[in-house]
């Protein structure tokens, strides 16, 4: 599906136009069907001859209701610009096309009506003043369609025109994260909440679970509905109406935003570029009570220009908005601003950061996302796809880090350890992005949780408490005259075993459970401490120690007096039953 915009002044043929193509009035309410005036947005869609779907939107043209025309126009593929023959190029001519131009439109068809109510010269002067107005715009060369809808005349012609522009347009981009701008919020009988947008970035389906507006209000979609048809699954580039559960319709107003939590990074400042319309007369700055026409929705915004006091007339600058209603916004998407007080368009571009982290003075913002990293030297992979729309490998653990940040920590780390002595330093006492980066480098190693330049000598390489504990077997001396850290970390590598405050060296644990298993073969009803003791040659102070490490490797069980056998018996000796 293609969704196409109508556009052009008050009175002009847009919504008999429409209703001629789809057989739908778009002219929704009463008052706009009493006066003949578009009042706000009217959707229809119909079927091309080349099976395409093409969906309209038809906004109004009087000046009054621009703010209804803006809701419209965000996100479309291209427009129907309608200009009538009777009245040629008219003021919302010009600021629709303005509008839709700073939008980022890029294709669109020129409908020239009520050609049946002018002569042929008539004609001709309208196409010349069209061709005048549109050069050096998207509508530059676009096609200028005759046609009369309430006699048919050329409608056939505005489908063709319409049916090539759908064509060329590329196919809406999915970048899985998808965004429904709300138009339209309603209570459906016999079903509850609905609420109608254009849908892009991704696909939505019935049961996904989704937020709605600045609150970020959980709901849940129960249906679906595109071009009239209920539907399981909608994709980027429709026209969707989803009926939510979880939210009351009075609750999600146009502007409000339907998306995937935890996603997005709902802003209230970014920063822009700015194009001022070069008919503007004066230059554009602080001063001036401004609303930014974003999505769907209209929102006072405060406006400082970056790196010069203002913008001139014809010239793009940056920006920094300060909005008063966080929205989910992403770099490329496309605003208009309007100054309220003056009642004009001022102008409108694109947006480049949604999370400005350098103060207005320094900033100098663009859409590169190694801009955002190097600003902030590290943020997360997550982080930093919510921000900016891209997804980039880690450069180190859960983070994406600029070189120059990497470089820091990296020597930073380095000193530290080099100067940390024989003993190292603790890895527990490393922040976790400094941990993270420690396991990287390739000239420093971890030992005991502990970490040492890789040419260090080990430290506990050799260590004597081992050999004084080894040549003890069984009943090993107690090593009170070494260093408890350094036993500690003997035991942290394998080479000790601590168990209830005595110490023994690895291969005592691995005889004693030879012993037992080979007292199990004879006495598989269970042996005593006193048993295992004698047959030991040691003290009740080592044997029950010894026994309670293997009862903690389940190598034995204890029940009542006794041992029995442990489920990992097996593996203690070649003479060893489970029992």
């Amino acid at each position: 599906m293609r969704v196409v915009a109508t556009a052009g002044h008050v009175d002009h043929g847009k919504s008999s136009l429409v209703l001629a193509l789809t057989g739908t009035d778009p002219d929704r309410w009463e008052e706009e069907k009493r006066r003949g005036l578009t009042i706000d947005l009217g959707f229809a869609h119909t079927e091309l001859p080349s099976g395409d779907e093409v969906a309209f939107v038809d906004v109004p043209g009087h000046v009054r209701f621009l703010r209804n025309m803006l809701a419209g126009v965000g996100g479309v593929d291209a427009c129907l610009f309608v200009v009538a023959a009777t009245e040629g190029w008219k003021p919302q001519s010009e600021e629709h096309l303005r509008i839709l131009d700073v939008l980022g439109v890029a294709r669109g068809v020129v409908a020239l009506t009520k050609v049946d109510l002018v002569d042929d010269d008539r004609r001709a002067a309208v196409r010349r003043e069209i061709g005048e107005r549109v050069s050096g715009t998207f509508l530059a060369g676009a096609p200028v369609v005759a046609v009369a809808p309430p006699s048919g005349a050329g409608v056939e012609d505005v489908r063709k025109a319409v049916a090539d522009l759908v064509a060329a347009c590329p196919p809406p981009a999915d970048r899985g994260r998808p965004r429904l701008w709300v138009d339209r919020s309603f209570a459906a009988k016999g079903a509850g909440t609905v609420v109608t947008g254009l849908l892009t970035g991704g696909s939505i389906a019935v049961g996904d679970r989704l937020v709605v507006g600045a609150v970020e209000r959980p709901v849940r979609v129960r249906a679906i509905q595109t071009l009239g048809r209920n539907v399981e699954q909608v994709g980027p580039g429709s026209r969707a109406a989803l009926n939510l559960a979880g939210v009351d319709h009075g609750d999600v107003s146009r502007g409000d935003a339907a998306v995937e939590p935890r996603r997005w990074r709902p802003a209230t400042l970014v920063d822009a570029s700015l194009t001022v319309l070069a008919g503007l007369p004066h230059q554009v700055g602080r001063r001036g009570a401004y609303l930014a026409y974003i999505g769907s929705g209209e929102h006072p915004v405060r406006l400082r220009v970056l790196g010069a006091p203002s913008v001139a007339p014809g010239t793009t600058g940056r920006v920094r908005l300060h909005l008063a209603t966080p929205l989910p916004l992403l770099p490329g998407d496309r605003y208009v601003v309007r100054e309220a007080g003056r009642q004009e368009t001022v102008g409108g571009g694109e947006i480049l950061d949604v999370a400005p982290v350098l103060p207005a003075s320094k900033a100098r913002p663009d859409r590169s996302v190694d801009r955002v990293v190097a600003e902030r030297g590290w943020i997360e992979g997550d982080e930093l796809e919510a921000i900016t729309g891209e997804r980039r490998a880690p450069t180190v653990g859960r983070w994406v880090v600029a070189p120059g940040a990497l470089r820091e920590v990296e020597a930073t780390l380095r000193e530290r350890v080099g100067a940390a002595g024989p003993r190292g330093v603790e890895l527990a006492s490393l922040a976790e992005r400094d941990r993270a980066v420690i396991g990287t480098l390739p000239d420093v190693v971890i030992r005991d949780g502990r970490v040492h330049p890789a040419d260090a000598r080990d430290p506990l390489a050799d260590h004597p408490a081992v050999e004084l504990l080894s040549g003890g077997g069984l009943g090993p001396p107690d090593p009170a005259g070494f260093d408890r850290g350094e036993l500690r970390a003997l035991v942290r590598r394998g080479d000790l075993v601590e168990r209830d405050g005595v110490y023994f060296a690895a291969r005592a644990i691995a005889t004693a459970a030879e012993l037992a298993a080979e007292l199990l073969a004879g006495e598989p009803d269970g042996f005593t401490v006193s048993r295992f003791r004698d047959a030991a040659g040691i003290t009740r102070k080592h044997a029950l120690p010894l026994l309670n490490e293997l009862d903690a490797r389940g190598i034995t069980r204890r029940r009542g007096d006794v041992r029995i056998a442990g489920p990992r018996l097996q593996q203690a000796g070649p003479g060893a039953r489970s029992g």
